[in-house]
């Protein structure tokens, strides 16, 4: 039931979205009768094709090829709403200004193709760089007391479903491995499919070398598609799953890991602080991998000195990140959330929905681990 009212209202907004870029946007610089109809035509064959990328994200009616195509239609479409709201805010406001009106004509053509070249590029530029692997980044942080340096690799937010596949996972692993971490830590929504369609795409993950071995927690994304199900699986493929519990890695540090807070909503696998700071080495610096940043504002008494997180993909279409700033209190990179606590939030090595990214590239992510 909760799935068809997600489709419901995922659809209600996409109409929305389409039908005032149509009449705020489109039909104000098109005039033209023919253009303005053939725009009708798109709008709705893409909310058609939408409605039907819908169900195929939870039953097997299409290709992987149209499930590109709808997803480039939702990305495309929250752009070219971007790009409307921008226009039909100037618009308004320049109608304010007194001009006579031969200038005023000119201004709104060169305003016209000045934001159709906008529209162009930003869409363009979106989609060139979804197409482009994730960037190896690599980031210098300082933890007190930590006895030594240490490299650690973080993947967040891979997405291996029915649009990504075991192709990229491959290049990822092999990336990883180049880089001859001492740990790795994935932390969640790398799976976003029922894992009996998938096993073959997250095999490569089987391949993954360090020296102190793969860690993984859950993501809400892997919540929609039996967790428990998942969580059997990941651990077949030789990666430590941890379950609101912590390890010691080479008498460092501590490496805590809890599940999503949307287990709270759905009433399994809830995170549970308490229980997973319960075993810790207190002499011991902490690194808490939690998939979500909002995490760290609800830790209370318990301070470590480092937490992981991706989820938010650093926004991936900007300016959608403005948006996830409501929900959650940091978007990417890494911050001092207090005296005691660092928090950095990958920008995500995958994507979900559309393979556009817009000032927020996807990452694997090199974190340098030294003495303060």
């Amino acid at each position: 039931m909760g799935k068809y009212i997600f489709i419901s209202i995922f659809m209600g907004v996409f109409a929305f979205i389409n039908i005032y870029t149509y009449k705020r946007f489109i039909k104000k610089i098109f005039l033209q009768y023919r253009v303005t109809t053939l725009f009708k035509y798109l709008f709705f064959i893409s909310f058609v094709s939408v409605v039907l990328f819908m169900f195929a994200r939870y039953y097997d009616f299409f290709s992987q090829n149209f499930l590109f195509f709808s997803f480039y239609i939702i990305g495309v479409s929250f752009m070219l709403f971007v790009v409307a709201i921008i226009y039909d805010l100037t618009h308004t406001i320049s109608k304010k200004i007194p001009y006579k009106d031969g200038r005023r004509a000119f201004i709104k053509i060169s305003f016209d193709i000045t934001m159709l070249i906008f529209a162009f590029s930003y869409i363009f530029r979106g989609i060139k760089n979804g197409k482009i692997e994730p960037i190896l980044k690599s980031v210098d942080i300082k933890i007190k007391n930590l006895k030594d340096n240490f490299k650690i690799i973080q993947l967040s937010d891979v997405h291996i479903g029915n649009i990504i596949k075991r192709d990229f996972l491959e290049k990822i692993v092999n990336r990883v491995n180049a880089q001859a971490p001492d740990l790795i830590v994935i932390t969640g929504d790398l799976v976003d499919y029922e894992i009996d369609k998938i096993k073959l795409d997250l095999e490569p993950l089987k391949n993954l070398k360090s020296k102190y071995g793969t860690y993984f927690i859950l993501g809400n994304h892997e919540y929609f598609h039996n967790p428990l199900e998942i969580i059997t699986y990941i651990k077949k493929l030789g990666i430590k799953v941890l379950i609101n519990e912590s390890v010691t890695i080479s008498e460092s540090f501590n490496l805590i890991g809890i599940t999503d807070r949307i287990g709270k909503r759905v009433g399994i696998l809830e995170p549970d602080i308490k229980k997973a700071f319960s075993q810790i080495d207190e002499t011991l610096p902490s690194i808490l991998l939690s998939h979500q940043p909002k995490m760290i504002e609800e830790l209370g008494e318990f301070k470590p000195d480092l937490v992981l997180s991706g989820h938010t993909h650093g926004g991936q279409i900007f300016p959608f990140g403005l948006l996830v700033l409501l929900d959650q209190p940091y978007l990417s990179g890494l911050h001092n959330f207090n005296k005691f606590s660092q928090i950095y939030v990958s920008r995500g090595t995958g994507f979900w929905g559309p393979p556009i990214r817009v000032l927020a590239p996807s990452e694997i992510t090199l974190l340098n681990l030294k003495e303060e």
